[in-house]
């Protein structure tokens, strides 16, 4: 299949995002309007012979100080077939394009996935005192067509960061947790949720907390716990603005791409979250918690709730986002696998991201300056 390439409307990128079962939240037309700081544009892939639209990327460009070259990103794209046989006649034209638009280096985030690990697999391995991450225990699953694409992408050219993305060395993680939704009930998934989380959930239920939808006019409250968080868990904050974008931008696309949701008891509201929707794909975005009302299980409440609509949806999977790939109790983020594992699905790890260095001295000089923040 021969393919060429050019800059395609909104509407042709969305549709054409619309077409498929799913694709990632960072790569619909409408994501470009909550990165206002960086310069988009949308890609479009054509097979020559029919016409036919067959691959889409939206690039978000960052401008270097001072002079008028560009950092190219696709965050976890682009959607284009990456099992193709010819994976150089889909790159090939995207590098030229970039060049051409002043890029001096592009970061991209193919959406493939390698490996997968089950929550028993991960369990055991937590238990092992010889495992230290993720990647010391066997995987239950894994793609063998992947590393074909990690090999076609360096004989191309392009390179991985020292670490090869592990943990949150990329700028989108690379290690994030799943519970597949697909062919399943509602109950064989609650029954796959471990003791402590069915117990967390029955506690919420019988001391009365109830998980609710918000709108717009509830970010303000949304920011208040997100910051309450932020405190606690050493983190800096976005501002409201960018949530109220975010809202603004992804809804206006569609109505049902974000939502909002709220844990509360005796009607104070204790945890909140944002959830993200393309096609069958949800995302559990962002989280926040107060300090108070912990007993009552606000969390757990509000991830079967999320759950549950998703499920609803027909969503084939509830992506709880992040995880670090560390096994070890001691590590600050082990916390966060171990309150995911008890969801009772899988450990997936992506492909990773990839750079291609347009301008060799300029890429190195990016690559020095973001070291040094």
């Amino acid at each position: 299949m021969s393919l060429t390439l050019r800059t395609i409307s909104r509407e042709q990128h969305l549709a054409y995002i619309q077409s498929l079962p799913s694709a990632s939240h960072m790569q619909v037309p409408a994501w470009a309007d909550v990165k206002a700081e960086w310069r988009s544009e949308s890609l479009g892939w054509f097979d020559e012979k029919t016409g036919e639209m067959v691959g889409a990327g939206l690039v978000l460009y960052r401008q270097l100080p001072k002079i008028k070259r560009y950092l190219a990103y696709l965050p976890e794209g682009p959607v284009i077939n990456w099992f193709a046989p010819n994976l150089d006649d889909w790159m090939r034209p995207m590098l030229a394009h970039l060049k051409q638009q002043g890029a001096f280096s592009v970061k991209m985030g193919p959406p493939v996935i390698i490996r997968r690990w089950e929550a028993t697999s991960i369990k055991k391995g937590i238990q092992d005192p010889d495992v230290k991450r993720l990647r010391d225990v066997e995987a239950d699953f894994i793609e063998p067509r992947a590393f074909e694409v990690a090999d076609k992408l360096r004989r191309m050219g392009w390179q991985q960061g020292e670490d090869g993305g592990a943990g949150f060395g990329d700028v989108q993680p690379r290690y994030v947790y799943q519970v597949p939704l697909a062919n399943r009930s509602l109950e064989e998934v609650h029954k796959n949720f471990n003791q402590l989380w069915r117990r967390n959930i029955k506690k919420a239920e019988k001391a009365g907390v109830e998980v609710v939808q918000g709108g717009y006019q509830d970010l303000a409250e949304w920011q208040r716990l997100y910051e309450i968080t932020a405190v606690r868990d050493h983190f800096r904050p976005r501002p409201l603005s960018y949530f109220e974008r975010m809202w603004t931008a992804l809804n206006s696309e569609d109505p049902n791409r974000m939502r909002l949701y709220f844990a509360r008891h005796e009607g104070v509201n204790l945890s909140a979250a944002t959830m993200l929707v393309v096609g069958g794909h949800v995302w559990y975005s962002y989280g926040a918690s107060d300090n108070i009302g912990r007993e009552v299980r606000p969390s757990n409440a509000m991830q079967w709730r999320m759950l549950r609509d998703a499920y609803a949806l027909g969503a084939t999977v509830y992506d709880l986002r992040g995880i670090s790939d560390s096994l070890d109790e001691t590590d600050h983020l082990f916390g966060l696998i171990q309150f995911k594992v008890g969801t009772g699905g899988q450990a997936a790890e992506y492909l990773g991201e990839w750079d291609f260095p347009l301008n060799k001295l300029l890429h190195k000089a990016l690559d020095i300056y973001m070291s040094r923040r």
